[in-house]
């Protein structure tokens, strides 16, 4: 468990976080809001304008007030500053409710909070032999209006966390409501068929992951087709190589889901490859726009 280290609310810092909050926001009532989870290592935060393009997308969406891009850009720069690595969890609310009900008034004044946690150095055995996963029960709603972004209601989610306890399995993955693949609890899934790398399509729900757009880029470029489509558990079990993505942890192969094993292959090894050089690049003063 990650140890919480600073907060921010609106730019100023907060001692006292079981009090920071007003009972009336609409985030805390109704998960009306957005949030972004960067991974900051040096001291900075990585791919922090492709996180800055989604919450404002998100945004956009949902009707709220981004505020001053460059200022939200400062701030989780300031909270990564002088730690050498550290998760900055930055959320938006609509802010406090002016009055009782659904509708909001207009005139509500967005909550902005930015949190820094201690970020332990990764488990290189995961990222080297693969990590264990398997199927949720729970299945996941569709409803394209919120299809991609990363807004506050993770409800879905929790559920389906709820549904192991053995600290040997990393994730689950979830089908939505007609039974397509979507994503894990917390990751965005990648098969491997032949030579052709494989996502499924985030159109109905699911979280349009930061780093999943990175490794389709990254695909792309080293000259590996890579297609984002409907999959259903037929396209999972006929899988030649399985591997997921996070913001935090980048590429994670899969050795085994649901006791089946999975060999760690090449396409994924080379994807994990191009994946160091390109954080590599951006850590040393690449542009992490690119």
């Amino acid at each position: 468990m990650e140890e919480l280290q600073r907060i921010l609310i609106d730019g100023q810092p907060v001692s006292q976080p079981d009090r920071a909050l007003s009972a009336l926001d609409r985030g805390l009532h109704y998960g009306d809001g957005l949030f972004e989870t960067i991974a900051c290592e040096g001291g900075r935060p990585r791919l922090i304008e492709r996180h800055l393009q989604r919450f404002a997308a998100g945004c956009e969406r949902l009707g709220l007030a981004p505020g001053d891009g460059a200022a939200l850009a400062r701030e989780v720069r300031e909270l990564a500053a002088g730690t050498p690595r550290a998760i900055v969890k930055l959320l938006l609310t609509r802010g406090v409710a002016l009055a009782r009900g659904y509708a909001p008034t207009g005139v509500e004044r967005t909550v902005r909070i930015a949190l820094r946690y201690a970020w332990p150095a990764p488990d290189a055995e995961q990222e080297r032999l693969g990590v264990r996963v398997r199927c949720a029960t729970l299945r996941l709603g569709e409803n394209p209006a919120l299809a991609g972004i990363k807004h506050c209601n993770r409800l879905e989610q929790v559920l389906a966390r709820r549904e192991w306890a053995d600290p040997g399995i990393a994730e689950a993955l979830m089908f939505s409501s007609s039974e397509a693949l979507i994503s894990g609890t917390m990751s965005n899934v990648f098969l491997v068929r032949g030579s052709t790398v494989l996502t499924p399509r985030i159109d109905r729900c699911g979280v349009s992951g930061v780093m999943r757009g990175l490794v389709l880029e990254i695909a792309s470029a080293a000259g590996i087709s890579a297609e984002e489509r409907r999959l259903d558990a037929a396209d999972l079990a006929a899988a030649e190589e399985l591997f997921l993505t996070n913001a935090l942890t980048g590429i994670r192969p899969v050795r085994e889901l649901d006791g089946v094993g999975l060999a760690v292959g090449p396409l994924t090894r080379h994807l994990q490859a191009q994946l160091r050089a390109h954080l590599a690049a951006e850590a040393h003063g690449g542009d992490d726009s690119e």
